[in-house]
């Protein structure tokens, strides 16, 4: 039986439909996360889920029991807010130990209880402390331990790690992947960060305008995007606008490109199409050194992020973003240097302009 099941939920307003038929069965101790840009309906899915908000349609199952309908404190989950709402004159045990007392624990396994989730999050004897004396990602893990001390059987997280600096929330997406392991509670984590969704779930839901683009793991929904909407979202893209002609984009003001035979499919010759080439997808060859397709181009600005180098490269009357290791053997490229650009016609994904709303 599915820990959670969401069966065709939807939420309309006046003005707009937040959420369209979104359908997801999560297996007990899954990690998952609904990943998309603002406005797409994740935050909205969570708080259906929570109680918060109302659903104008569908059903939410928790265990298989429906509680479409239910206040948020007979749902049984555990939710962690992006601000943490810790009660600034409680202290860190008076935190966690709040969610037990509401539901009638005291004494002695009161106390059991709280030690033991405040030693899952590493934060054993710092009960006395109040909130005010902690760290910003020793506070997100008191907020995690007063979750997870009631034992709820879903636990959810809105934008926890929004608030770190870059960091501490990379500390952190470790420190909650491991929590969710060896706890095995099945969580639902919102995050318009891609980095924190790829990094952190079993598998990730795409959502834009509402609706579900694809429910899969990180690796399908990066080497294998259902939509042109995901191909565009995942990763660092080039989007380029263009024609279908014979099997490959003839980009606008540019060069043509190949397309695998799937990209293509079901696209008329002529049509007008949006493709997407990620920046970390394209190849620059070495002198003498061969590949199926190549494109000439021209440098015309360099910045140095760390582990890569980005370069932006003029190809016909166009420009492409592409990436260099910072170690590597094109590292070092100067402003104006002709380069050679590979491009496998795999990583070229095509959408019909008429269909991207749909995508």
């Amino acid at each position: 039986m599915p820990a959670l099941t969401l069966d065709r939920l939807e939420k309309r307003y006046a003005e707009h439909t937040a959420a369209s038929s979104v359908s997801l069965s999560v297996a007990d101790g899954e990690f998952i996360s609904l990943l998309g840009p603002s406005g797409c309906g994740k935050t909205t899915v969570l708080r259906m889920v929570a109680g918060l908000i109302e659903p104008t349609g569908g059903r939410i199952l928790i265990d298989g029991r429906d509680v479409t309908r239910l206040p948020t404190n007979k749902r049984n989950i555990g939710l962690v807010f992006q601000s943490y709402a810790l009660f600034p004159h409680m202290t860190v045990f008076e935190n966690v130990a709040f969610g037990l007392r509401r539901q009638g624990v005291d004494g002695g396994e009161l106390k059991r209880r709280v030690e033991q989730s405040l030693a899952s999050v590493r934060l054993d004897g710092l009960g006395d402390r109040m909130p005010r004396q902690l760290s910003g990602g020793q506070q997100q893990r008191v907020a995690v331990a007063r979750s997870i001390a009631p034992r709820p059987s879903i636990l959810l997280f809105d934008e926890p790690l929004s608030n770190l600096d870059a960091s501490l929330r990379d500390e952190m997406q470790i420190e909650l992947k491991r929590l969710q392991r060896e706890v095995g509670i099945t969580t639902l984590f919102v995050t318009h960060d891609q980095g924190e969704a790829m990094s952190m779930s079993d598998r990730v839901c795409v959502l834009a305008h509402g609706v579900v683009q694809q429910f899969d793991t990180p690796e399908a929904i990066y080497h294998r995007p259902a939509t042109g909407f995901v191909a565009s979202f995942i990763g660092r893209p080039n989007r380029l606008k263009g024609r279908l002609l014979r099997t490959g984009v003839q980009v606008d003001g540019g060069p043509w490109l190949p397309a695998s035979g799937s990209a293509v499919a079901g696209l008329a010759e002529q049509a007008t199409v949006d493709a997407v080439l990620r920046q970390e997808d394209i190849r620059f060859l070495a002198d003498g050194e061969s590949a199926g397709f190549v494109l000439d181009g021209r440098i015309v600005l360099r910045a140095f992020i760390g582990a890569r180098v980005q370069y932006v490269v003029a190809v016909g009357g166009v420009e492409l973003i592409a990436e260099a290791p910072t170690n590597g053997a094109h590292a070092g490229l100067d402003i104006g240097a002709a380069v050679r650009l590979a491009v496998d016609p795999q990583h070229v994904y095509v959408n019909a302009a008429a269909r991207k709303e749909a995508a």
